[in-house]
């Protein structure tokens, strides 16, 4: 549980209204990871403005087996259940489990599952990442800047996984998680 005072969803005003608006509209409610972020609305403004700067090019199906790749390379129950809900729109249940236990074997294609390797490490321990690393996308056929997109978009998890857990703070699970998407998704950290 974090030590930080979220504002409540009844006295937020101005961005940080903003902020709580969109999550609404979108998932229906404010997980408590938007609610500590959105402390600092600037921070949390160029964050999202950073994603999609990424997102867009990559695509979204690329984006988000990124950042699931890299939630689990930083160990962010976080990340992988509200992204793994996202993901729910392009995969179904039954492969994003697969996908949350072990992608190597989950029907993707080569180029996704060097992809997701790349992020992992990103997410793991990128100080010990070689020229090597970024080879491998490139063989599976990865432009320079598709190259330069998947870094950015698994290092801008790294950065927004870690405050979380650096914050302590709750880990939401999405409702429209099933349990034995859930648990893939935390037990395949």
């Amino acid at each position: 549980m974090t030590i930080i005072r979220t504002i409540p969803e009844n006295e937020a005003v101005g961005e940080v209204a903003e902020i709580y608006a969109d999550d609404v509209e979108s998932l229906g409610y404010v997980p408590t990871h938007t609610k500590a972020m959105a402390m600092n609305p600037a921070a949390y403004g160029a964050f999202q403005a950073l994603i999609r700067s990424v997102a867009k090019p990559l695509g979204l199906r690329r984006y988000e087996l990124v950042t699931l790749a890299a939630a689990r390379g930083t160990r962010s129950q976080h990340c992988r259940l509200a992204h793994g809900a996202k993901s729910l729109k392009l995969f179904d249940e039954e492969q994003l489990e697969r996908i949350a236990r072990d992608y190597t074997g989950a029907g993707l294609t080569d180029a996704e599952v060097e992809m997701m390797r790349f992020a992992e490490q990103v997410g793991r321990d990128a100080a010990t990442m070689t020229e090597a690393d970024s080879q491998r996308l490139r063989d599976a056929g990865f432009t320079d800047q598709e190259i330069v997109d998947i870094a950015i978009a698994a290092s801008a998890r790294v950065y927004y996984g870690s405050a979380l857990q650096a914050l302590a703070v709750d880990v939401d699970t999405p409702p429209t998680l099933g349990e034995p998407l859930r648990a893939a998704l935390v037990d395949g950290l």
